[in-house]
């Protein structure tokens, strides 16, 4: 997990407990503070998710290069060119 998500969704429980405490209390600029660091945690959390996201199909690639590299055993190019000429022939 990034370290964005878990900065991210901290400040938007920090930002919503200070805007609920803000609507408890009547303070309009509390409300809107919490309101504001609510959305830039909400931000900063989606922000990780992309990463981790990109991460994730980066990791998933080089596994597929690697599993593709290991099947591939030399000659294997001509076998199966010459595998598809057989069977336009028949």
């Amino acid at each position: 997990m990034d370290k964005d998500r878990v900065a991210g969704k901290l400040k938007d429980i920090k930002g919503r407990i200070e805007r609920h405490v803000g609507e408890w209390t009547g303070d309009k600029d509390a409300q809107a503070e919490g309101a504001k660091e609510q959305l830039k945690g909400k931000v900063e959390n989606a922000f990780g998710k992309i990463k981790d996201a990109g991460r994730e199909a980066l990791n998933q690639t080089e596994r597929l290069n690697k599993t593709e590299r290991k099947n591939d055993a030399p000659g294997d190019e001509d076998r199966n060119r010459n595998r598809n000429e057989d069977e336009d022939v028949a």
